[in-house]
């Protein structure tokens, strides 16, 4: 059995690491969050109070966290990874983060005779939850084939995408997709709402016709049709706008720097930015369809609930 070493035990890296601790793996996290640490514990995680702490005796370390910014942060200095960590451990990173920042990860690691591999993942909080989430790997080819079984606890796909900072951008493509498909989800229920159409009645026809999708089964922004949807719970969030808009924007960014023309990611980061302007971005960002309503409302969100 492994010992994993965790930084980041919020959304994502809660529901990974126990499912890590159920596969009979020790698991020592380490978050800034007070909830997030009491999950953790109930999880079956051993929480530490600092990052030497969760990765001295680590055989994996494994970073999952917001922002570049702070996978840079916990790596580098005094008390980051790469100062306690074993050179024998795999370093791997689950956030979504930029392409530089994983190239970062990646050069910096080698320098310090680390290996590192980029390890992204798809599958939201449910996959999280249920042990199914995709994960995107790119490295080297005999690291990632040890990331591979690391993996394995938390995964229902492992796909091994190619060389250095290839599963971020993969993950990178892959988000931008999703919110774009989001807009239209979103844009699609307000319309079928308005043309006096039944809701469930209309929503099993976009699950077996043209119009089915991730988002579609996963996140549909109108309350009591999907199980998983943020609509059932006042659009509180299973994954904010602020992390879409996020998400989105390294897309942009990658697409500056290569030249594509992402007109159809623009309009989605838009999109929540305008909800993030209303003071709206730790909600859902499936709550987009608010700004599709002829009257500015949705069903399923009452403001003053918050």
């Amino acid at each position: 059995m492994a010992v994993y070493g965790w930084i980041g035990l919020g959304n994502m890296g809660g529901p990974m690491t126990s499912n890590i601790v159920n596969a009979g793996h020790t698991v020592r996290g380490f978050d800034l969050s007070q909830r997030a640490q009491q999950l953790a514990r109930e999880g079956g995680v051993e929480v530490v109070g600092s990052i030497k702490d969760a990765v001295s005796e680590a055989d994996v370390v494994f970073t999952s966290l917001p922002k570049g910014d702070h996978v840079r942060s916990v790596f580098d200095g005094s008390d980051g990874i790469w100062a306690h960590a074993p050179k024998t451990a795999l370093l791997a990173d689950a956030s979504t983060v930029d392409i530089a920042t994983s190239r970062y990860c990646h050069e910096e690691s080698a320098k310090r005779g680390f290996t590192f591999i980029d390890a992204p993942v798809s599958g939201g909080i449910s996959g999280a939850a249920a042990g199914t989430l995709t994960f995107m790997l790119g490295g080297e080819p005999e690291a990632v084939s040890r990331g591979q079984e690391f993996v394995a606890p938390m995964a229902g796909n492992v796909i091994v995408v190619g060389g250095a900072t290839s599963g971020i951008a993969a993950k990178i493509v892959n988000n931008m997709m999703l919110f774009i498909n989001l807009v239209g989800v979103a844009e699609g229920s307000q319309l079928a709402e308005s043309l006096g159409l039944d809701a469930q009645t209309f929503w099993n026809i976009a699950n077996t016709s043209s119009a089915e999708s991730w988002a579609q089964r996963t996140w549909y922004p109108l309350p009591g049709i999907v199980d998983s949807a943020a609509a059932n719970n006042n659009f509180d969030a299973t994954f904010t706008a602020e992390l879409a808009l996020k998400d989105v924007s390294l897309a942009l960014e990658a697409g500056a720097e290569t030249g594509v023309n992402l007109d159809a990611a623009q309009l989605a980061a838009q999109q929540f930015q305008k909800l993030i302007d209303e003071g709206l971005g730790k909600k859902d960002c499936s709550l987009i369809a608010k700004l599709s309503s002829p009257d500015g409302t949705v069903r399923g969100y009452d403001p003053s609930a918050d």
